[in-house]
């Protein structure tokens, strides 16, 4: 380990070790103590002095009337704009009925979380528990807990997804679009279930703090999407406000630099970057903006290629990162923040690099791990659907191929860019990428073939990369010089996907195995052989020997040697020929001992 490792980590074992000394179950929200994290307001005088003369009330009464009449000003355009939801409801009533359904199910306390459908937590909700294995975590600190300990935990992973609060979105969405105050009940009810019952620093929800820094995100949304109900009372906004401090301060303090530089690290930073924009009252707020701003900006030069592929070798989590920066890129803009053109330009590269490998239904293919989430589901649909990002990109990057790629204006444009962002694309003429339908991704190692952009053309991925991450590798697979193809959009040969993460060791093996990929193994080994769920013992690469691309053909040449540590060690190389809107071949594969 490095010496700022050590610091890091030693800060981090430190902060474990008081806090739990110091635990006393308090739960968020004790109104005295939530004030005194609250600096001086300047457009609220006589804050102060009500405070200090221990007028609660008319100090809660205060910040919320600041925040429904200049919070907006901070936020997204697209849900503080009254006519979001009747152009929603006008222009895309499908989007309309679909957040009214999902608030429905909410409502009556049935939940579709990673592919499960209408699962039930109890009445009050058990916000603890997996209902899949029955398993409840104990309210210990967080630091006694191992998530993927199946035996005490269960499956974190449903755990979590609940606890992203991630569907008040749709709670919020259709109060927006129906006015039914209903929702906005629900709202208050499962906010105020959920305080007293995770405590700061107590339990599995305080485990990771990538899942703190979701959870905070969608807490914004919610404020804001429910700011004109009188549901939201002075009280329950100060409450959630306390809960907003506790959640940052969380995140601050155990900042995954080591554990998980990856989505994690830029998912926390994003989350303090939303604090900090958000609710500039907090007396941390200016030091969380600052800090999330350079976390984001130095982590896209090390974790996005510079010809756009994410280091992770996974195309779920690239598309976390495109959100995430996405998110980033339009609050800054909203708030007159200076960005490095560096960050916008890698955002380039990262969409650039989709439009090359999707398939003609907008969809991406599967590469890498998955799980199914989003940074922010602002509309239903499939995991590999990344036309609502290409829909935003086009509105507010202004670029005519992301319009293409999109295929019309989707739901998110507005309520992330209003009606400026969805003037902005339909101002566009979508027309497609200019660059070669076949291009080679060097960093990445990805060779894409394709014979054109129309719907009836052929496309190939070839995989001549490295076992995901420099670091652990662990959302990346055994896949090494596999394969992947469609035709008019059918897919034939395909990557078998991810499964689970901690429900199921064995299958969790099995689908980032060798073999479940297009390629091939010697003598029945796997090209790495796991240590841990999100671990190798070693990662090989690929070796692209030679890239050829003309009008004619496209021609791919790569060699890995994962199985030279066999006792008769031998060098796998592949060759990939594509003739232009023909066919396809790949050369008998060539197996060479050493």
């Amino acid at each position: 380990m490095s010496v700022p490792e050590l610091a890091c980590r030693g800060r981090q074992e430190t902060s474990k070790w008081l806090e739990r000394l110091a635990v006393t179950g308090e739960t968020i929200g004790q109104p005295r103590a939530i004030f005194l994290q609250i600096g001086w307001v300047p457009s609220q005088a006589g804050f102060d002095s009500r405070f200090q003369a221990g007028n609660l009330g008319k100090a809660a009464g205060m910040l919320l009337e600041e925040f429904k009449t200049e919070g907006g000003n901070r936020f997204f355009e697209g849900i503080v704009s009254d006519e979001t939801p009747g152009l929603i409801a006008q222009q895309m009533r499908e989007a309309r009925n679909q957040a009214v359904v999902a608030a429905e199910k909410v409502c009556q306390r049935r939940f579709d979380l990673l592919g499960y459908y209408d699962l039930r937590f109890g009445d009050p909700i058990d916000w603890h528990l997996d209902p899949i294995s029955g398993r409840r975590v104990p309210l210990v600190h967080w630091s006694r807990l191992n998530p993927l300990d199946r035996a005490t935990v269960g499956d974190s992973k449903v755990i979590w997804e609940l606890n992203r609060h991630q569907w008040l979105l749709g709670l919020g969405q259709a109060y927006r679009l129906t006015g039914d105050e209903r929702y906005a009940e629900a709202f208050a009810r499962y906010v105020e279930e959920w305080l007293p019952a995770n405590p700061p620093g107590l339990g599995i929800n305080w485990a990771s703090s990538l899942e703190v820094a979701l959870r905070l995100i969608s807490w914004c949304w919610a404020l804001f999407l429910f700011r004109q109900s009188t549901v939201l009372s002075p009280k329950l906004f100060v409450e959630m406000l306390g809960g907003i401090q506790a959640h940052a301060s969380h995140v601050e303090k155990y900042l995954s630099y080591y554990f998980a530089p990856n989505t994690h690290l830029t998912g926390e930073a994003l989350g303090l970057f939303y604090a900090g924009v958000v609710f500039p009252q907090l007396r941390s707020a200016g030091r969380w903006r600052e800090l999330g701003m350079r976390i984001l900006a130095d982590q896209i030069q090390r974790q996005v290629l510079p010809d756009g592929v994410y280091f992770e070798q996974s195309m779920c989590y690239q598309r976390y990162t495109v959100e995430i920066y996405l998110h980033f890129l339009i609050l800054a803009r909203r708030n007159n923040i200076a960005i490095p053109m560096a960050v916008e330009e890698r955002v380039h590269r990262m969409l650039d690099f989709f439009m090359a490998i999707r398939g003609i239904d907008g969809s991406i293919p599967q590469i890498g791990d998955a799980d199914g989430g989003w940074l922010l589901p602002l509309h239903t649909r499939a995991p590999d659907d990344i036309r609502g990002i290409f829909s935003t990109a086009a509105g507010f990057f202004s670029r005519s191929d992301y319009a293409w790629v999109a295929g019309g204006v989707q739901p998110e444009v507005l309520w992330l860019l209003g009606t400026s962002g969805m003037s902005a694309f339909r101002a566009l003429r979508p027309a497609p990428p200019v660059t070669d339908p076949s291009r080679l991704f060097p960093e990445g190692g990805y060779c894409v073939m394709r014979s054109g952009r129309e719907e009836t053309a052929l496309q190939l991925i070839f995989d001549a990369g490295p076992l995901g991450c420099p670091m652990s590798g662990g959302h990346g697979h055994a896949d090494l010089l596999s394969i992947q193809c469609s035709i008019s959009g059918q897919p034939y040969l395909v990557d078998a996907g991810t499964c689970c993460y901690a429900s199921d060791p064995a299958w969790r093996e099995y689908f980032r195995s060798t073999s479940a990929h297009s390629t091939v193994t010697v003598d029945c080994a796997e090209q790495a052989v796991p240590a841990g769920s999100f671990r190798w013992q070693a990662r090989p690469r690929a070796h692209l020997r030679y890239w050829l691309s003309t009008e004619r053909f496209d021609f791919a040449d790569a060699e890995h040697g994962a199985y030279q540590r066999l006792a008769d060690p031998v060098t796998h190389r592949r060759r990939v020929v594509f003739g232009i809107g023909l066919w396809w071949t790949t050369s008998r594969d060539q197996l060479t001992t050493v």
